[in-house]
């Protein structure tokens, strides 16, 4: 075996046919190769501890290798393959059909319904649905023949099947990183254009609305554990490129991922000014300048008045007019020149304007709380707002 050599096979050194074999009463391996117009076969038994003579023939049909073996259940503490163990190498049959191009693969006499990596990603998604209740799209690629790329919508962050090599990355790797990563610049400048004066939005926050398939082959791939679930190559090291097409990304961003994303944003949005929302409350503190009547935010606050001045030189005028009419229903708020225009601006606009979140809190306003009742404007610390100019 010459570790220099290239090759997109899943075995690397031979550990798992030899422990198969070990595990097992008998394990038998059939090859043949009409390159060498030879067949052959030999048996071993009781755990490997027994062999036979290898037995060499003639052969002239076309190529093929053929492993059987019988389990050592008593090694195992079973009496029989249980559930568990046949749904788990009938999944494997699945993997081996969706994975290895040109191969036909039969469980129990009968083909399984997967001919292709497509078939598989279908058998994934079939029963789910978007948020509006409709089919997932599948947005595939097979931009060469060392890879496939299938990719929809995720509601339950990200999400990710991927083979190397036939091997199922259950945990992924650096193959599935490679790819994402290449999606989401192309969606990060898409939603920006979408999302002009909008919060920033970040790649980790794409990736959770992204469920990716992968199926590659990878120049001798290097994984984390003998269970090969997460692969650790570098990219430079696969041996060749992943290059997804135009057609491909637009197909991409019109899956329903760009506009997913455009509404997890917005809620995060509201959110955030759901909690620069007012209360109700007597006394507020840390907003200067303020001079706040004595029953804002009280049982009387619908009496009360906002008197909202140009400047600190008009809050000096309407602050001695309160000798007169007293500071029990009255406040005074000075505003520093041009206000924001709030039906134009946009969530993160008013989040940033430190004097419309000082007014929101001031009157005590409610994030979308409509007030068109009497009982709704009692929620209120002001019932009124006069603007002084």
């Amino acid at each position: 075996y010459n570790d220099e050599e290239e090759k997109v096979t899943g075995g690397r050194n031979g550990y798992g046919a030899k422990l198969c074999n070990i595990f097992s009463t008998k394990f038998i391996v059939e090859t043949a190769a009409i390159e060498y117009k030879r067949s052959f076969k030999q048996t071993w038994g009781s755990n490997m501890t027994k062999t036979s003579d290898p037995k060499i023939k003639d052969f002239y049909g076309e190529d093929y290798t053929k492993i059987t073996f019988s389990p050592d259940l008593e090694k195992f503490k079973m009496e029989k393959l249980d559930d568990g163990i046949v749904h788990l190498m009938s999944r494997r049959a699945y993997d081996v059909a969706a994975s290895s191009k040109g191969v036909k693969v039969f469980l129990n006499g009968k083909r399984v319904s997967v001919k292709n990596f497509k078939d598989y990603v279908d058998l994934y998604i079939k029963d789910n649905n978007d948020d509006s209740g409709n089919s997932l799209k599948i947005s595939y690629e097979n931009p060469s023949e060392r890879w496939e790329v299938a990719i929809t919508i995720s509601d339950k962050g990200f999400q990710q099947m991927s083979f190397v090599n036939s091997i199922a990355t259950t945990k992924g790797g650096r193959h599935v990183d490679y790819v994402t990563d290449m999606i989401v610049k192309q969606l990060i400048e898409v939603l920006k254009k979408k999302n002009k004066g909008g919060m920033a939005i970040k790649p980790f926050q794409v990736k959770n609305h992204i469920w990716i398939f992968i199926n590659c082959l990878i120049v001798n791939p290097t994984f984390d554990s003998q269970t090969k679930e997460n692969m650790t190559l570098q990219a430079k090291s696969f041996g060749s490129k992943c290059t997804l097409s135009e057609k491909f990304i637009t197909q991409v961003t019109k899956s329903g991922i760009v506009e997913s994303v455009l509404s997890w944003a917005k809620f995060k949005e509201q959110n955030q000014l759901v909690k620069t929302s007012g209360k109700k409350q007597c006394k507020l503190k840390g907003i200067p300048k303020l001079e706040d009547a004595n029953d804002a935010g009280s049982k009387n606050s619908l009496k009360c008045t906002l008197i909202l001045t140009e400047g600190d030189s008009a809050k000096t005028l309407a602050v001695s007019g309160l000798s007169v009419i007293g500071r029990d229903l009255y406040g005074v708020f000075p505003l520093k020149g041009k206000v924001l225009n709030v039906r134009e601006a946009t969530h993160k606009q008013i989040l940033e304007n430190a004097e419309i979140n000082n007014l929101i809190k001031i009157i005590g306003l409610q994030y979308k709380k409509k007030y068109n009742t009497v009982e709704d404007m009692k929620t209120l610390r002001y019932g009124k707002v006069m603007i002084m100019t």
